[in-house]
């Protein structure tokens, strides 16, 4: 999204209106009183982006990875030991009470965080980084897996009931009956920033927008009629809860998964002679940057650290307390197990399916060519072995993920709306939740979506502190667990 064209070309229109109305009064007034809206609406962008910009800076990048890195220390690497174990636990029967089994939990939350950032995050993270962006991604999925065990963890220990009987978990539920009633302010903190990122930002608006474009780029459909239809299937799903939405997740989830890894190592083994050098550009870029190939104009070293940390973070969502709220859900008593599997989450998201794009883009050579980024970028990559029916395909596989994503992000919205307000007023909030999603074919507001990546930033905040705070009951619920069995 190119913020500065937009301003340019708004500041052009604003001129243009003063212009040409000179010889009425009237109209110099209207005109004039739009002319002082449009200076007030760039200001707040340009103020919000800078905002934005230091939500979403190196702090608050280094406190999510170093979360990870504490706790992968206490943990002894139990993200590397325990990882078969926790596959295994995928498939087990369930015991214990629940709303969903804890695979349906699992592909929940798989459902939120495999979305267009695996498509268009990975290819605007080498673009601007280089191949080494990759590395660094490995890095942010390798410690968010023990900030993802964790989350998971006390999603279960902490989590409760609400007056329908319905399962509630998640970061405001942990921070108020782990941490106690006066960290409740950091709670509902975190429940705002949840119910503004559903309704605003990762629910509705920027997944419906990937939805329509790609959709309209590919076969001329109408944003605007997608947009609806698209509200209309999402009412019929999140009406029916948790159970109708993990249903859904369960059968498309990993059915989208499968067509998108057959489809990029059909393009990776197309170009198997450039395997080996591939993964030598991304080793070598992380650590000495990547010198001008083609159109790329080359990265240095902290362009891969900062590209491939942030899409990182972005992509499988490690520290930013959404997915436990899904794995609150999941049909178990043992919180060690859960915690287990929702740490499988990450390493399916970034270590597979965002190393699988990363190489596709890598192998082709397509990230050296010039003009070509995001969703663009990824779709030469498959084109340049499918030719048309490739990009078809990966706009195939664009929708189902965002789709899924809006789904994931209704539940989370749902239950932070559910901790806030209680549960009369759920279908309210799910009637909210369909207009939003309608109106994403409507509207293109810049200003909506920085804010909206703001307040998803500042969801992490709290479930960091609550992570950090509660770390001596991960590590003692993890020792109890394994000496037990």
């Amino acid at each position: 999204m190119d913020s500065q064209a937009s301003i340019r070309l708004a500041k052009s229109s604003y001129h243009f209106s003063g212009v040409i109305f000179l010889d009425n009064s009237f109209s110099i007034g209207i005109f004039g009183a739009i002319f002082k809206m449009g200076r007030l609406f760039l200001f707040m962008l340009d103020f919000f982006t800078l905002l934005d910009d230091i939500v979403w800076g190196a702090p608050l990048l280094i406190l999510l990875v170093g979360t990870g890195v504490y706790l992968t220390v206490r943990l002894g690497l139990l993200q590397v030991i325990k990882l078969p174990k926790a596959f295994k636990l995928i498939f087990a029967d369930d015991k214990g009470q629940g709303d969903i089994s804890s695979f349906a939990a699992l592909a929940t939350a798989l459902a939120a965080t495999v979305g267009t950032g695996n498509i268009v995050g990975v290819a605007t993270a080498i673009k601007a980084g280089g191949p080494g962006a990759l590395f660094w991604m490995w890095m942010a999925a390798f410690f968010g897996m023990a900030t993802k065990y964790s989350e998971g963890l006390l999603a279960i220990k902490y989590r409760t009931k609400d007056d329908n009987g319905e399962i509630s978990g998640g970061p405001m539920y942990y921070i108020l009956n782990g941490m106690g009633k006066r960290w409740k302010p950091l709670a509902v903190f975190f429940a705002v920033a949840g119910v503004l990122v559903a309704y605003f930002g990762i629910g509705t608006f920027s997944q419906v927008n990937s939805i329509t474009s790609s959709l309209e780029n590919s076969f001329g459909l109408a944003p605007q009629i997608v947009s609806v239809v698209i509200a209309v299937l999402v009412a019929i799903i999140i009406f029916g809860g948790i159970q109708s939405i993990s249903k859904v997740a369960e059968k498309v989830v990993p059915f989208m998964a499968i067509i998108y890894i057959v489809a990029t190592l059909a393009v990776i083994f197309a170009h198997a002679n450039q395997i080996l050098p591939a993964f030598g550009e991304i080793f070598s870029g992380a650590f000495t940057g990547t010198a001008a190939v083609g159109g790329f104009a080359g990265a240095v070293v902290k362009d891969a650290i900062q590209k491939g940390i942030a899409r990182g973070v972005f992509s499988n969502e490690s520290g930013l307390g959404s997915a436990p709220i899904a794995a609150a859900a999941a049909k178990t008593e043992e919180p060690v197990e859960q915690g287990l599997i929702s740490m499988t989450g990450t390493f399916i998201d970034t270590i597979i399916i965002c190393t699988l794009t990363g190489l596709s883009i890598i192998v082709t050579g397509k990230w050296t060519v010039s003009g070509l980024e995001g969703a663009p970028l990824t779709q030469a990559a498959f084109s340049s072995i499918f030719g048309t029916p490739g990009a078809i395909a990966l706009t195939f596989c664009l929708v189902l993920f965002a789709f899924t994503t809006i789904l994931g992000w209704s539940y989370y919205g749902e239950r932070c709306f559910e901790f806030l307000f209680g549960t009369k007023h759920i279908k309210l909030y799910r009637s909210i939740f369909v207009v939003m999603v309608a109106l994403g074919g409507f509207l293109k507001l810049e200003l909506i979506w920085v804010i909206a990546d703001i307040v998803n930033g500042l969801m992490a905040l709290p479930n960091l502190i609550a992570l950090l705070a509660l770390s001596p009951v991960i590590i003692h619920e993890t020792k109890r667990y394994f000496a037990k069995k």
